[in-house]
C-alpha cells in the first residue's frame, strides 16, 4: 500500500522539485543580473563622474551635452560586447586575452591594475571631498581616514554585507538628489538639446575622460566578471545578459544626462564654480547652489559613501587580475593584496598632494587612454575566435559597431593624451 501510494505521488513530487529548481534558478539568475546592473550603475555614477561632469559643464557649458551623448553611445557598444564575450567564453578578461593572443593578458592585467591604482586615488579623493562637504575636514586627511574605514569594511564580512545594503539606499538617494537638483536649477533645456546634436565645441579630452570614468579600466569588466562569478554564462544566457547590459546602460545614461542638466542650470544662472583650486569641490558647489545646505549635506553623505565603496570595488577588482600571473593565489591572498593595494594608494595620495578634484578628472582620463587595448582584444575574439565561444557566430552588426568604436577610442586616446597629462601637471 505504501509503495503504491509512493508510486502515485512520485510524479507530483518530481514535478514540484523541477518547478522549485526552475524557480530557484530563475531567482538566482535575476539576482546575478540585478547585482551586475547595480555594480555597473554605481561604478558609472561614482565620485569621478560627479566631479568630472561638474568640472566640464563649468568649463564647456551646454556644449558638454554632446560629450555626454557620445559617452553613452560608446558605453553601449563597449559594455554590450564585453558582457557578451565574457559570458560566451566563460573567461575573465586577462585569461581570455592570453588565450586569444598569448602574452596580451599580462599587459592588460598590468594596465588595469595601474589604472585601478589611479582610480583608487580618485575615489579616495572623492571620499575626502564628501567628508569635506559634511564636516569641513581637509580633503587630504578626510580621504586618508576614509581609506582606513574602507579597509575595515572590506576586512569584515558582516560590515561588507551591511555596506552593500547601505549603498543601495544611498544609490537611490543619489538619483533622487540629482533629480531634485535638476528641477531646482531650471536648466536651459532647449540649448542643451540643440548642443547635444549640434555642439559649438567638441572636446576630445573631455569625452575620453567621461568614457574612461564610466567604462574605462576595471569598470569595463566589473559587471561582466560579476556575471561570471554567479554562473550566468554560456549561449543559453546570452539574451538575458544582453538585456541586462542594455538596461544598465539606459539607466546610467539617463541619470548622467539629468546630472548634466542639474549642473548646467547652476552654471547658466551665473554661479561661478571653482574647478582648479586646492580645495575645489565642483559638484558640491553645484548642489549647494541648487538645493542649499540640505543639498550640500546630502551630497556630502552620498559622495563619501560612494567614494568608500568605489575604493573597495576598484581595489578588489584590480587585484582580481593578479591571478593571471599565478593560478595558486588563494582568496585569502587576493584579499591581503587588496588591503595592501589600498594602503599603497593612501600613501601615494597623501604624499602626491594633488587637488582631489583634479585627481578625479585625471583618473577618468587615464583609464580612457587604456580602454582601447582591451576593446581591441575583445573585437579580435569576436571576429576570429568563435572556437572560444562554443562555435557561436557573433552578430556582424555588433562587431562592426565594436570595431568602429574601437577605432574611435584609439583616435580619442591619441588626441587626448597630451591634454590629460597637462591637466594633472598644471594642478
Amino acid at each position: 500500500m505504501a509503495w503504491s501510494l509512493l508510486w502515485q505521488i512520485t510524479p507530483y513530487l518530481r514535478n514540484a522539485a523541477v518547478t522549485q529548481t526552475a524557480n530557484e534558478f530563475t531567482k538566482a539568475r535575476r539576482a546575478s543580473l540585478i547585482a551586475a546592473i547595480f555594480m555597473m550603475a554605481t561604478s558609472a555614477i561614482g565620485p569621478g563622474f560627479l566631479t568630472q561632469t561638474a568640472t566640464f559643464t563649468a568649463t564647456l557649458g551646454a556644449a558638454f551635452a554632446f560629450g555626454i551623448l557620445a559617452s553613452i553611445l560608446i558605453d553601449f557598444v563597449v559594455q554590450l560586447n564585453v558582457w557578451r564575450i565574457v559570458t560566451l567564453t566563460r573567461m575573465r578578461a586577462a585569461d581570455l586575452a592570453n588565450t586569444a593572443i598569448p602574452g596580451s593578458g599580462y599587459l592588460l592585467a598590468v594596465l588595469v591594475i595601474f589604472g585601478g591604482l589611479v582610480f583608487s586615488l580618485g575615489n579616495i579623493a572623492g571620499a575626502g571631498l564628501g567628508l569635506n562637504a559634511l564636516t569641513g575636514l581637509d580633503p587630504r586627511w578626510g580621504g586618508a581616514l576614509s581609506a582606513l574605514i574602507a579597509i575595515a569594511i572590506f576586512s569584515s564580512h558582516r560590515a561588507g554585507i551591511a555596506m552593500d545594503r547601505i549603498m543601495m539606499v544611498l544609490g537611490t538617494l543619489k538619483v533622487g538628489l540629482i533629480l531634485f537638483a535638476a528641477f531646482a536649477s531650471h536648466p536651459p533645456l532647449g540649448e542643451a538639446l540643440r548642443q547635444t546634436v549640434l555642439p559649438d565645441l567638441i572636446d576630445f579630452a573631455a569625452i575620453t575622460t567621461i568614457v574612461g570614468g564610466t567604462v574605462g579600466g576595471y569598470i569595463t569588466y566589473a559587471g561582466a566578471h560579476r556575471l561570471l562569478d554567479r554562473g550566468t554564462v554560456g549561449v543559453e544566457n546570452i539574451d538575458v545578459v544582453s538585456r541586462a547590459a542594455l538596461t544598465g546602460i539606459l539607466v546610467t545614461g539617463i541619470v548622467r544626462y539629468v546630472l548634466f542638466l542639474a549642473i548646467l542650470g547652476v552654471v547658466a544662472s551665473g554661479v561661478v564654480i571653482d574647478v582648479s583650486g586646492k580645495g575645489a569641490n565642483p559638484a558640491a558647489q553645484a548642489f549647494t547652489a541648487a538645493a542649499g545646505n540640505f543639498g550640500l549635506i546630502m551630497f556630502g553623505l552620498v559622495l563619501w559613501a560612494a567614494g568608500i565603496s568605489s575604493v573597495i570595488g576598484a581595489s578588489y577588482t584590480s587585484m582580481s587580475f593578479i591571478t593571471v600571473f599565478s593560478k595558486h593565489i588563494t582568496e585569502r591572498g587576493r584579499n591581503l593584496a587588496t588591503v595592501g593595494f589600498i594602503l599603497i594608494t593612501v600613501v601615494v595620495y597623501v604624499m602626491w598632494g594633488k587637488p582631489p578634484a583634479a585627481l578625479l578628472v585625471f583618473a577618468g582620463g587615464f583609464n580612457g587612454l587604456i580602454l582601447p587595448l582591451g576593446l581591441s582584444i575583445f573585437m579580435y575574439v569576436g571576429w576570429r575566435r568563435s572556437d572560444m565561444m562554443d562555435g557561436y557566430h557573433y552578430p556582424r552588426w555588433l562587431l562592426v559597431l565594436g570595431v568602429l568604436t574601437c577605432l574611435l577610442s584609439w583616435y580619442m586616446a591619441f588626441m587626448s593624451v597630451g591634454p590629460i597629462f597637462a591637466f594633472i601637471n598644471a594642478a
